[in-house]
């Protein structure tokens, strides 16, 4: 793990470098930087989480309505690698403030929907914003952080989707109290102020152009070889199987067993912040000297069964909750693994960033057509069918990742 990351590093300083020492930050930047990602994060939580309000007030079906999950991922499926070159040229300071201010526009924008498709578009250019964040924050660790902390910085970075989703899961009595339109106007007003707050607090930054190059001519490169996809399509993979249970668990537990909607979310909240602990149990795995590969393919398969439990199981709901937690902290060992794996499938140093971004376009694109597939499925053939689906994605992503040898290593 380590190796990876000092090679990270190096690619990040080329992108970003500050005034002084360009690694001289200590944990109260990490922990700024990763609180970006956490209000980053509840973009992605609230939408589950207020899948059933936004249904009824709207009169949408299930099929549409799981779209405002994907659709937040809809522009990152496609603008993940020029995003991170992007960062490299305008600054990853910049960058993170930007993707900020697009979360809070959207947010208001979809406040103020009078139908499904305004609210839709918000939920694009909350996407936009997100992506901004997600590729922009670790460079900038790479970049600030000093160099002996750069494991654990980065084990820290990884735990801002579960810690967000969980925080703003366990806020629903807040969305029983402010209904869903209030509920966003809420997050505008959180993602404005960080964006304050993130401004005053890191100080500005200059960004350095490490490559003469055009954007374009960068993007061949770093598109040139088979690792970069290779990562990008196993990312996809992890985050289409995580959603598609997460995005549904809320409505699942409200259907199938009665649960009221306050403690279907704290339910969830639960089991998805059992993935942060996995997170850090993976960067643990990865330090002591553990095979990527190996940590990788058994967060896989035993994210598969639990997580045909989870959509199959017919026992109680307490059985259900049990399962999602270890679906959860299964599922939290993968995207560690893969982050970690960033700098060595980079083509050169300089092109870290826009490895790093079509991994995240890769995240995105299973974040887009996870939950939509999993809803058309679940309206056609029923639950048992989109847990196949699941398992058969997850199974394909541990032979894809046997044949990389990044991951192998």
């Amino acid at each position: 793990m380590t190796t990876a990351i000092t090679t990270g590093t190096d690619a990040g300083q080329a992108g970003l470098r500050m005034d002084d020492d360009p690694r001289s930050a200590g944990w109260n930047t990490v922990f700024i930087i990763a609180g970006a990602g956490v209000v980053s994060a509840f973009q992605v939580g609230k939408a589950p989480m207020a899948l059933g309000a936004v249904q009824q007030d709207l009169g949408l079906s299930l099929v549409v309505v799981s779209w405002l999950i994907s659709a937040f991922a809809i522009i990152g499926a496609f603008v993940g690698a020029p995003v991170g070159l992007a960062a490299d040229r305008i600054g990853t300071r910049r960058m993170i403030l930007g993707g900020l201010a697009l979360q809070a526009l959207g947010a208001g924008l979809g406040s103020l929907s009078p139908g499904v498709e305004l609210l839709m578009v918000s939920r694009v250019v909350e996407g936009l914003g997100f992506m901004a964040v997600l590729v922009a924050a670790p460079a900038m660790i790479f970049a600030t952080v000093a160099k002996r902390m750069q494991d654990r910085a980065i084990a820290v970075w990884a735990t801002v989707m579960p810690v967000g989703m969980t925080t703003v899961m366990l806020a629903s009595p807040l969305l029983t109290l402010l209904e869903w339109r209030g509920f966003w106007l809420l997050n505008a007003a959180i993602l404005f102020a960080y964006a304050v707050f993130f401004a005053c607090a890191i100080p500005v930054s200059r960004a350095a152009i490490a490559d003469g190059r055009r954007i374009g001519t960068q993007l061949r490169r770093a598109l040139a070889t088979p690792g970069p996809w290779a990562l990008a399509t196993i990312f996809a993979a992890f985050s289409a199987a995580f959603f598609v249970v997460f995005g549904f668990l809320p409505t699942l537990l409200t259907e199938r067993f009665g649960l009221g909607r306050d403690l279907a979310s704290m339910v969830a909240a639960i089991a998805i912040a059992a993935s942060g602990v996995g997170n850090l149990v993976a960067g643990f795995l990865l330090a002591s000297g553990r095979k990527p590969l190996h940590v990788l393919a058994a967060g896989f398969l035993v994210m598969a069964l639990f997580g045909f439990g989870v959509l199959t199981g017919d026992m109680s709901w307490i059985v259900i909750a049990i399962f999602a937690v270890l679906f959860a902290f299964m599922a939290g060992l993968i995207p560690v693994v893969l982050m970690d794996s960033v700098p060595r499938f980079a083509t050169r140093p300089e092109l870290v960033g826009a490895t790093m971004g079509l991994a995240m376009q890769g995240n995105n694109v299973g974040m887009l057509l996870g939950p939509a597939a999993g809803g058309a499925l679940a309206a056609s053939l029923g639950w048992p069918s989109v847990a196949i689906a699941m398992a058969l994605v997850s199974v394909a992503a541990v032979v894809l990742a046997r044949g990389v040898s990044s991951l192998a290593a």
